[in-house]
């Protein structure tokens, strides 16, 4: 049965997928529903605070790239081709965007925010190229369009994501354009700032200002950049905006907390975490300080994350609200000068000539921090791969990935624990990724545009047992590779913990209890994940009925080609390349391809190209069940492994 058509995937569906990867970065969970009291009357560092403010420097530009400082970045970026190539589409894009209309309030359901991350998009191109060149035409055009959006009636304060993008896009423009702006410019741009930015960031009690995921780093963000740059003028508002800001944040960033991981996937990695940078390298430049807060545990390891997620397919494990396609992260290379270890910059030194072999027009929000990676960049060393090939993490959204290699060819899988209710999770525990032989064969479809569903009157971010969040296909159970019990839902209280990780040996492995996210429904349930030395995966779940019979479904969502050749196995091809599938246990099922490509219900996303193959078997009464699945790639792999229960794979 086929389905997928591999040279309509490439072609449509790629594209399809990178675009995603920026809408799925257009908004989020409600504050209200993240906040979280924190003592912000640390007075020692408040006092702090204070005092750099009083010491800080009152000449533009400032933040981020002093006065004076084009011809040292100029003479860095020429000893780099690739550097060079990068700021040439800066100019490049500059260029186009000069004739392409100035911005409008336009408001897409409760959401300002592509306008304002467009307007950053081009701020911080056009003001980058001017600084570069001197070219007046960059400036002008700045100029305009910064006027363009402080005439707006307001940027949605409702949605604070918005207020803090447009605050940082004028703020960057205001600062490092300040000594050519016309006058009468220059006050309507600083008015806005205040106006339409910090005094609104100011009203807002708890939600975001405390909360613990991407808002608290975006708003806090936007807001000391913003608050930065007009300091001289507001210094009340600044030593108020910042005192909050640097007690606030600690909350988000305990999030990385022991290894770096980011609980909200990767997606959001490159938007929280951005944003988390941008606030700090904007303290050090203008206040010298960052107040202690990139010495958070588990921030500056936050790196390993990304790459480690990253598949040998240079896609990524896209758990919870992501895309399955990287970009550009030049947050990735201030964390590569700040640590000095230039090997942090692996595989974006790829993505970076890739995006640059690509063609990118003026329009759009997409990338559009990818100006401030020339910041940070140093000529690229030689680098050389992490030498580990096995990475976890604990944390909220625990994380297990195993690889064979860090070759384009290697063997590399994927799971996670974790609970539903954390922010933009899934019901995906226990579900898994594989890439072999470059090619991705168990999939995630990814998340879905959160408009797309808000518009038909899903409500997205009601994630109770019964919200309407998990009715969408893409983000419950039904729609990952994990197990379904007689239909229903994982629990979305549940909490899985990975009880075993084992890096090193033969059989390097991850084992998740599952049992709270099937409560009422198995009365246990435990998924060992495995990598054999033969770059073969095995997926074990064991599991006990309760007191009562129960349906169990087993599912891998894939873009391959599947043949059933007999019971419990089947043999998947895509790209010339193919993957033996084995049910080793319990013997006899008979597998079933099931249909992901409509989903059921009318505001759900297609999934074209996609289908999953799995099987069902029904375990009796307080009965124990066994299942183990073989995925091999032909040609590589040896005999079947021979099975033993999960808790005995360390032995």
């Amino acid at each position: 049965m086929q389905c997928i058509s591999v040279h309509f995937w490439k072609g449509l569906g790629l594209a399809f997928a990178c675009s995603l990867a920026v809408t799925a970065q257009a908004a989020d969970k409600e504050p209200a529903d993240m906040a979280k009291p924190v003592d912000i009357g640390k007075a020692r560092k408040a006092e702090d605070v204070k005092a750099k403010l009083a010491d800080a420097p009152k000449a533009h530009p400032r933040l981020f790239l002093k006065s004076g400082d084009e011809e040292k970045l100029k003479a860095r970026i020429a000893g780099d081709p690739l550097l060079q190539g990068a700021l040439d589409h800066v100019k490049d894009i500059s260029d186009a965007m000069i004739a392409v209309p100035v911005l409008e309030r336009k408001q897409i359901g409760r959401r300002l925010l592509d306008v304002s991350r467009t307007a950053l998009r081009r701020i911080t191109y056009l003001s980058l190229a001017y600084r570069m060149t001197k070219d007046r035409r960059y400036l002008e055009r700045a100029q305009k369009e910064m006027l363009a959006c402080a005439g707006f009636t307001d940027w949605n304060p409702r949605h604070f994501l918005d207020v803090a993008e447009m605050t940082t896009a004028l703020a960057i423009g205001y600062d490092w354009l300040y000594q050519e702006l016309e006058p009468e410019a220059r006050r309507t741009i600083r008015t806005a700032i205040v106006e339409k930015g910090l005094k609104p960031g100011m009203k807002v009690n708890g939600g975001w200002v405390t909360g613990t995921n991407n808002w608290n780093q975006v708003c806090n963000g936007g807001l000391t950049i913003g608050v930065l740059a007009v300091l001289e003028d507001e210094p009340e508002l600044a030593a108020d905006i910042i005192v909050r800001a640097v007690a606030g944040v600690p909350n988000s960033m305990h999030e990385y907390v022991p290894d770096g991981a980011y609980p909200e996937g990767p997606t959001y990695w490159g938007y929280g975490t951005s944003y988390n940078v941008l606030m700090l390298a904007a303290l050090e430049s203008v206040l010298g300080s960052d107040f202690g807060l990139s010495g958070a545990k588990g921030f500056m390891d936050t790196p390993d994350f990304l790459i480690n997620v990253t598949g040998p397919t240079r896609l990524f494990f896209n758990y919870s609200d992501c895309s399955i396609n990287g970009g550009v992260e030049p947050a990735m290379y201030w964390f590569a000068l700040k640590k000095d270890e230039p090997s942090l910059l692996v595989i974006e030194k790829e993505r970076l000539k890739k995006y640059l072999a690509g063609k990118h027009g003026p329009e759009g929000m997409g990338n559009r921090f990818f100006p401030l990676l020339l910041l940070w960049a140093k000529p690229f060393a030689e680098m050389k791969p992490p030498s580990g090939l096995s990475w976890n993490a604990g944390g909220r959204t625990p994380l297990g990935i195993h690889r064979s290699g860090w070759d384009e060819n290697a063997t590399f899988v994927a799971t996670k624990g974790g609970s539903p209710s954390s922010s933009h999770a899934h019901m995906d525990i226990g579900s898994f990724v594989m890439d072999a032989d470059g090619v991705r064969w168990a999939e995630d479809l990814g998340m879905q545009g959160y408009e797309s569903l808000e518009s038909k009157g899903v409500e997205l971010w009601n994630g109770k047992q019964d919200g309407g969040r998990w009715t969408v296909f893409r983000l419950n159970n039904r729609g990952h590779n994990t197990l379904v019990v007689d239909d229903k839902l994982q629990i979305a209280k549940g909490n899985a913990p990975i009880t075993e990780f084992k890096k090193d040996g033969p059989f390097p492995h991850t084992v998740v209890n599952m049992t709270a996210v099937y409560e009422g429904q198995l009365k246990s349930a435990v998924r060992g994940i495995g990598l054999r030395e033969d770059g073969s995966v095995l997926v074990q779940d064991e599991l006990q009925a309760p007191d009562r019979k129960v349906n169990v479904r087993w599912g891998m969502i894939t873009r391959a080609e599947v043949k059933i050749t007999g019971d419990g196995a089947a043999t998947l091809e895509r790209d010339g390349k193919q993957l033996e599938f084995r049910v080793l246990s319990p013997s006899g099922v008979k597998l079933k391809i099931y249909n992901t490509e409509k989903p059921p219900r009318e505001y759900d996303a297609e999934n074209k190209g996609t289908c999953m193959i799995g099987f069902e078997v029904d375990v009796e009464k307080s009965a124990k069940e066994r299942l183990s699945v073989w995925l091999a790639p032909v040609g590589k792999t040896g005999n079947a492994p021979e099975l033993k229960p999960v808790g005995e794979w360390g032995r």
